[in-house]
């Protein structure tokens, strides 16, 4: 009997026992990331058959069992996967709205810096200090385009250089798992026990890992996980780590993407099929934002540059030369500023030969005596296969197809994009090309030097005028008149000089075309055919440019001419206070010079603040949205895993009770056999 009592008393010693460790072992963990709260199970022992039935035999501790559930701990690793997304994405964009909407930093200031210098000069254009004050604003204006090109830029080897440490700790994490995997399944097979703390480093593995890919686990038989990303690609299967790098894009070697490594080799992998964590934020925010930004930026001082250079082209330097007149050792300087084309981008899987592919801008084409662009924020992709090729702009997947450049180019014609393409021969099937029509433009636009060296060559003037004859005896008056595109053209017979007779304008060169109010050009086929003259109306001769309404050299003559009267056209010689294309010039700012007569210069760069801090914004309430949903996720993993202290501080006064109690049972066993022998004695 009291060897009974004594062996009872131990097992119940041993339980309690293994109680007070598991206690203490959850409590000097209460602060390790990952680590679940453990308990021990408690089994009674099988009882010894006696004729009084059977007496029991005490207990044993059948296993420790950690405090966990999978639902719950992949319900956190999901919403640390987005929370780590979202934060990533909001970090690296925040940069850009400061960049952008700060005054110090920003576009608006010197924009409105350098067309406030225009207005200037075309109010008084003889004064060189006005015009040395226009090339200063635009050598500020274009150095400002250039450090926020430069600034976006250096964030596009910043996300290199992240996204390249990103691949790093993936392939880190993957590693431990996949060694904690083998030591798991060591464990489980030799032991047949769960080993707790080694499962709770994985399983903490893997929730680091999702704050920088989202992953998928599925377990194995004996205990080791399958780490999978993407659609189903493997990362970790069993002890062995497949493993992740990072490569030049095939189709931009510029910026670098995430492979898969396979037994062929680091697979490319498809931004689409990297969800979730940092390293998609930082993709996201690549594609979406960064790339945006850049080409909006691009776009605006491209179509600044092209717009202004078009309208420059119809002025008059300050030494009297224009498109018709150009005097050595100085010559016509018609471009205002300098701004790179159009870049293509030649895929490296293209088949050998590919020809290479070039982009122009598009002349800008006038509209209510001013310009514009159709340039877009968008890249594009020409794809060549057997039917022929396709143009897809990528922000939308618009396409324009043909049989070869020359068809897509027409398409692109009756809708335009603002860039052409051309290439020395036919593209093979199977090449491909990226274009970016305005990504490098703000980093490239410069003033002309030329205009630098000397500003009397801005075209501040007009160059032709229209003119009243001294001997008219008439009311009549004419504007000094304005050129348009195409302008040379029209006035190859100058000077001109129309004379009224009996309500007509004659006298006009043979071959010229003339225009009234716009209407469809009159083709003059002698010099005795008239025009009805209309006071008020503005008289064009048309050019060569195909435009509509017809441009070249207009005029508007008001009031009432007597027959006889005279109106000359001829070169605006010695006229170094004119400035009236300063003014067509200045007028630009508020015109609708952008996105197909969308958009002003300011209007633009306001759209893309405005759109950049409104993702800003949004990305921020996200992101705060999503840390809540994380932390009542881990709230309630922790209400289930998590270490609470009085609750252990409460099982090691159950367990020392137990103990003491087993204790005083094997003290009173002890003593029981003690009176056996005595009495055996």
């Amino acid at each position: 009997m009291g060897s009974g009592i004594i062996n009872t008393a131990v097992t119940g010693l041993n339980v309690a026992q293994y109680g007070l460790l598991t206690t203490e072992h959850n409590i000097a963990n209460a602060n390790t990331p990952g680590f679940s709260r453990q308990r021990s199970i408690q089994e009674s022992n099988v009882g010894l058959l006696t004729g009084a039935g059977y007496v029991g035999q005490g207990a044993h501790v059948a296993t420790v069992e950690r405090m966990y559930s999978r639902f719950l701990s992949e319900q956190v690793d999901r919403s640390q996967s987005s929370a780590s997304e979202l934060e990533t994405y909001y970090t690296q964009i925040r940069q850009i709205d400061n960049l952008l909407a700060d005054p110090g930093t920003g576009l608006s200031p010197a924009l409105q810096s350098f067309f406030g210098s225009v207005q200037d000069l075309a109010a008084n254009p003889s004064q060189l200090p006005n015009r040395q004050a226009m090339v200063s604003a635009a050598q500020s204006l274009t150095a400002r385009y250039q450090s926020l090109s430069d600034q976006l830029a250096e964030m596009y080897g910043g996300i290199n250089s992240e996204i390249t440490a990103a691949v790093a700790s993936i392939n880190s994490y993957g590693e431990q798992i996949a060694s904690l995997n083998g030591r798991i399944s060591v464990a489980e097979a030799s032991t047949g026990q769960p080993p707790n703390d080694l499962l709770d480093a994985r399983d903490q593995m893997v929730l680091e890992l999702n704050q920088l890919i989202r992953t998928r686990t599925t377990t194995n038989t004996d205990g080791s996980y399958n780490v999978f990303v993407g659609s189903g690609q493997q990362l970790v299967v069993g002890a062995q780590l497949i493993g992740m790098a990072t490569m030049p894009s095939s189709a931009d070697s510029s910026r670098l993407v995430v492979g898969l490594r396979t037994a062929a080799g680091v697979q490319e992998m498809p931004q689409s099929l990297i969800s979730g964590g940092s390293l998609s934020g930082l993709l996201a925010f690549r594609s979406e934002s960064l790339d945006r930004a850049s080409n909006d930026l691009g776009s605006h001082a491209a179509s600044l540059a092209l717009t202004f250079n078009a309208q420059h082209t119809l002025g008059q330097d300050f030494y009297g030369q224009s498109q018709l007149a150009s005097t050595p050792p100085t010559s016509f300087t018609p471009q205002f500023f300098s701004v790179s084309p159009p870049v293509v981008v030649g895929n490296t899987r293209n088949p050998p030969g590919s020809p290479l592919v070039s982009a122009a801008f598009v002349t800008p084409p006038p509209f209510d005596g001013n310009y514009y662009t159709d340039l877009g924020n968008s890249d594009y992709r020409l794809n060549a296969d057997g039917a022929g090729l396709t143009l897809t702009r990528l922000t939308d997947n618009k396409q324009w197809a043909g049989a070869d450049l020359a068809a897509v180019n027409a398409q692109l014609s009756s809708d335009p994009q603002g860039f052409v393409l051309a290439a020395p021969g036919a593209l093979l099937a199977g090449s491909s090309y990226l274009i970016q029509p305005t990504r490098g433009a703000a980093r490239s636009i410069a003033v002309n030097p030329a205009l630098v060296a000397d500003s009397r060559l801005i075209a501040a003037a007009g160059p032709l005028r229209a003119a009243a004859g001294t001997a008219n005896t008439g009311s009549a008056s004419v504007s000094l008149g304005q050129a348009g595109p195409g302008y040379p053209d029209a006035v190859a017979g100058l000077p001109i000089s129309l004379e009224y007779q009996a309500g007509e304008l004659r006298n006009f060169p043979v071959g010229a075309r003339v225009s009234i109010d716009g209407a469809a050009p009159v083709d003059i086929t002698a010099s005795d055919q008239g025009i009805a003259y209309t006071s008020g109306a503005t008289l064009t001769l048309v050019g060569s440019a195909n435009v509509n309404p017809p441009a070249g050299f207009s005029f508007v003559i008001t009031g009432l001419p007597n027959n006889g009267d005279r109106f000359s056209v001829e070169l605006n010689t010695g006229a170094t206070a004119d400035g009236r294309n300063a003014l067509s010039l200045a007028q630009l700012q508020t015109q609708q010079t952008m996105s197909g007569q969308t958009a002003s210069y300011q209007d633009a760069y306001a759209r893309l603040v405005s759109e950049t801090g409104n993702k800003t914004r949004q990305l921020q309430v996200s992101s705060e949205a999503q840390e809540n949903l994380l932390a009542q996720a881990r709230a309630s993993r922790d209400s289930l895993s998590a270490v609470n202290l009085d609750e252990e501080a409460a099982n090691l006064i159950r367990y020392q009770q137990a103990y003491q109690a087993s204790a005083r049972a094997f003290q009173i066993g002890a003593s029981l056999f003690d009176t056996i022998l005595e009495l055996a004695a």
